[in-house]
């Protein structure tokens, strides 16, 4: 699993996609969100306006991603 740390104690799960690099634009997160390929916690998320918070868990891709806070180790 891969540690994705982010700047801000929250963040939508569109716009961690784009931050974390696993989409080039806005429009792509929010087709393969709609589309069912990306999962939060173990469970498919379609809203590309989920807020994600430090420890939780995203799928996308065959790919976990941890939320981590910028500077900590968790």
């Amino acid at each position: 699993m891969d540690k994705v740390r982010i700047e801000t104690p929250a963040i939508e799960l569109g716009q961690f996609l784009k931050w974390a690099g696993l989409v080039e634009t806005g429009g792509h997160a929010r087709f393969v969100i709609n589309n069912g390929e990306v999962s939060v916690n173990g469970q498919l998320e379609t809203r590309h306006g989920r807020r994600l918070m430090y420890g939780d868990e995203v799928t996308y891709a065959g790919q976990q991603y941890l939320i981590a806070a910028e500077g900590r180790d968790s």
